[in-house]
């Protein structure tokens, strides 16, 4: 447990709380928070705000998500793509939904982990054997696919959602997810068993 990529997840998401807490005291509560007007000058804020949270509970409900979700996947690969993947999502997902913010009305501030945590989610549905069999199996034309895809992630988005949640935000999460998962990246057992393939392909010639 103690190099557990999920437990130090959680243990970054937890010193970064306990910093917003002091900027907080400090009249600099919003200083690790993403928006659309500093984002640029300020662009660390993109990896800041994937660990920041707005208050107790929502740091509360990002990490017992994270803890259930996280091992799943965390066991199928290696500590350094693990924590990749959580970053690069999550920061895609701060950037999606400021995009769509901007466009909709006043940008937005952007800050917390689920976008990341729906991609685990994501990752985890596609990502499996059996999905990847059904998937295979159905006869389905690319444009089906991509339909079924876009059905998915807005039910699983709207389900899950609420009216204070980063809606976009969870839905770019998750579709990187599903697509992360149906390609395997970050499934280190599929790229030992590619390489000892090869080797074996290699001893035969």
């Amino acid at each position: 447990m103690r190099r557990s990529p999920v437990l130090e997840t959680l243990v970054v998401m937890l010193a970064v709380f306990v910093l917003q807490v002091a900027l907080g005291v400090l009249g600099q509560a919003g200083a690790l928070a993403a928006s659309a007007a500093t984002v640029v000058a300020e662009p660390w804020t993109l990896a800041t705000s994937v660990y920041a949270h707005a208050g107790p509970g929502h740091l509360v409900a990002n990490a017992v998500a994270l803890a259930v979700v996280g091992p799943l996947v965390a066991r199928r690969t290696t500590r350094a793509r693990f924590h990749a993947f959580f970053l690069a999502t999550g920061m895609a997902a701060v950037l999606a939904e400021l995009a769509v913010g901007g466009v909709w009305g006043q940008p937005p501030v952007v800050l917390g982990a689920s976008g990341a945590v729906f991609a685990l989610v994501g990752y985890l549905l596609t990502g499996n054997r059996l999905a990847g069999a059904v998937l295979d199996w159905v006869d389905l034309s690319p444009r089906a696919k991509l339909l079924g895809l876009a059905v998915l992630v807005v039910g699983l988005t709207l389900v899950t959602g609420s009216s204070r949640a980063a809606l976009v935000a969870h839905a770019a999460g998750l579709t990187l997810g599903l697509v992360a998962g149906r390609l395997g990246v970050l499934d280190s057992r599929r790229g030992a068993d590619r390489g000892s393939q090869q080797v074996r392909d290699l001893q035969r010639d």
